[in-house]
């Protein structure tokens, strides 16, 4: 494992075709001046005239085919930024896009304070008239009651770009300025970066080699623990100021108004699986100690294989084997869509300097998901492969059957069509190899990717979140001392004596753009058991359970997290479907241990 190769050394077969969103770099200067210039001609042509139910339609008609064509420019300048942050044509493509943006979006705010200061009964008329633009109206005049004065929300609008600074930072910092070198263990150096630690070291076998992986890789963060805290407070300072300017209690509840989501089911999903899923997961943690012959069980040791002697490599194209096999059951629609995925290079699949780390799916609304991942040859990164196609599924299925504005459900549901492709991965798995090795092997990764990752590691974000929030709520600030206190104390409550949380687990919060992106870390688990009950609907019923799944995808933003699982046949207001999950986790958990008994009594 070498050091990480330069951008423009990669294989290009491994990287993304951005042409369909732009044909080349010299274009985006010039689009982006004439999108900047296309809005200030529609402040100039439509401000003041929205009296009328007919003006209303020919104002959102004309707003949403300009809110259009900024995507793909807007998509463009993203994507290539986070392919290689240390480009600097990248960073200042970036950098100029932010800017124009903060023009667009002053010249359109008077579109939204114009609709909200008309007669509700104008609204709904409208509505009556093009009943594409009825859901969109709908949830405008639930802001209403936080709608600020025009001018307000124009200068707001001005500063947007302002206000994801404090994003745009993090990622630098960790991106771009942190150089982490080299660690040494048993004798020999080996090389560390962000993605290096994230996708091979803390999955490494050798206990010597991966602790001090960790102990380096910790070092690092740590040096810029009091500069990511600032960047930290900062942002989330923001967001008090935003709920408060706009009527809200607290931050929580103001985040949570977008998602159409009320905290009964955001408590619920973090307090219950804190208490309820924790004696699981330490009986698992148990397990992979025993296994590994590891004496004293560290924080640095819970992502290692159950098996590490048995962990198959794979090449891209076994991947592609295995996703295509266990996605067949969707139908013929959503298999013509990986397969293009693969061949017309939507996915971004290299190691890379500067590259971001983790994985993401971009739905640019009018063109194709595209994905970026860092592929390591692994099995847990075929369910990260499956996860992505997930979000493309979904938003390829929302938007070739909703308008712009009713494309996007809220950020509650957004991982359900995501972890439901890495069930449809275990499924297929489970039941085409019954050899038991290929079993616990198939089953550990079940546990320790799809639902260590999305139920622990994202859930325990999402509880040290939650305190964070409380925390600004009663007027205080935090620092990288209190964070690092706050996180302390969530993973020694989840972990108890099983696991000793080692110097630099507490710099965990370094690590995700998730706290920059509103409450979205509770949102995996929201899905994640939505998608374990559907799975298991379309184990036992098959095609009529895709049939009612495809149509929660088409249904886009359509509905509310509520009524989208109602659609698949789950009853998220009530706590069970929850408790079936944790109990489908805990029975696998036991089956890890029985075919574990299992193979050491053949063993003898």
């Amino acid at each position: 494992m070498g050091i990480l190769p330069l951008r423009k050394d990669v294989p290009v077969e491994e990287t993304w075709d951005l042409k369909d969103l732009l044909e080349n770099d010299a274009d985006f200067e010039p689009a982006l001046a004439q999108l900047v210039e296309e809005a200030l001609n529609f402040e100039r042509k439509y401000q003041g005239t929205i009296t009328d139910a007919q003006k209303v339609i020919d104002v959102l008609t004309a707003f949403e085919a300009l809110q259009k064509s900024i995507v793909p420019i807007g998509t463009y300048a993203s994507l290539n930024i986070q392919a290689d942050r240390t480009d600097d044509v990248a960073q200042m493509r970036s950098a100029k896009y932010s800017t124009a943006v903060g023009k667009i979006s002053s010249a359109l705010s008077f579109v939204r304070s114009e609709l909200l200061a008309l007669d509700e009964t104008i609204l709904q008329e409208a509505a009556k008239l093009s009943p594409i633009y009825k859901v969109y109206l709908e949830e405008l005049l639930k802001q209403k009651p936080h709608q600020l004065h025009p001018e307000v929300e124009k200068a707001l609008a001005a500063f947007s770009s302002t206000f994801k600074a404090p994003y745009e930072t993090y990622n630098t910092t960790k991106l771009v300025d942190m150089h982490f070198g080299q660690f040494e263990a048993n004798g020999e150096k080996y090389p560390l970066s962000f993605v290096l630690y994230e996708n091979n070291w803390e999955f490494e076998a050798d206990t010597n080699v991966r602790r001090a992986a960790f102990e380096a890789f910790s070092s690092k963060l740590r040096d810029y623990q009091h500069t990511t805290a600032k960047i930290y407070n900062t942002h989330i300072q923001q967001e008090k100021t935003m709920a408060d300017l706009r009527g809200f209690d607290s931050i929580i509840d103001y985040l949570l108004f977008d998602q159409d989501v009320d905290r009964t089911l955001y408590n619920r999903q973090i307090d219950l699986i804190t208490k309820e899923l924790a004696p699981h997961m330490r009986r698992y943690a148990k397990l992979i100690q025993q296994a590994n012959g590891i004496e004293k069980m560290t924080f640095a040791d819970l992502k290692i294989a159950l098996d590490p002697d048995y962990d198959p490599k794979l090449t891209m194209a076994e991947a592609k084997g295995y996703v295509e096999k266990a996605l067949a059951v969707m139908g013929e629609d959503y298999k013509n869509l990986i397969e293009k995925a693969f061949n017309e290079r939507w996915i971004d699949y290299s190691l890379n300097n500067g590259k971001s780390t983790g994985a993401f799916c971009s739905s640019p609304y009018g063109s194709h998901p595209y994905i970026l991942m860092s592929w390591n040859e692994r099995m847990n990164e075929v369910f990260t492969l499956i996860h992505e196609l997930g979000h493309a599924g979904h938003f390829a299925n929302a938007h070739a059957h909703q308008s712009y504005f009713n494309s996007r459900p809220s950020l509650y549901f957004i991982e359900a069509p995501s972890t439901m492709n890495e069930m449809l991965l275990a499924n297929y798995l489970l039941t085409h190899n019954d050899d038991l090795r290929f079993k616990r092997w198939v089953i550990s990764n079940i546990v320790s990717k799809t639902y260590y990752h999305n139920f622990v590691t994202h859930l325990l974000e999402a509880a040290y979140q939650r305190k964070v929030y409380e925390l600004i709520d009663a007027g205080e600030a935090v620092n990288a001392t209190v964070l690092n206190q706050l996180k302390r104390s969530v993973l020694e409550d989840f972990w108890g004596d099983t696991v000793d949380i080692s110097e630099g687990a507490e710099l965990t919060w370094m690590r995700q753009p998730h706290y920059y992106m509103g409450l979205y870390p509770y949102t995996y688990s929201a899905g994640l058991t939505i998608s374990t009950q559907v799975s298991q609907r379309i184990l036992k019923e098959g095609s009529a359970a895709v049939d009612e799944w495809l149509a929660v995808l088409q249904a886009g933003g359509t509905k509310s997290p509520v009524e989208l699982a109602q659609m698949a046949g789950v009853d998220i207001t009530t706590e069970q479907p929850l408790r079936d999950t944790i109990s489908y986790i805990g029975h696998l958990i036991d089956e890890l241990e029985q075919l574990t008994m299992e193979m050491e009594a053949i063993k003898g």
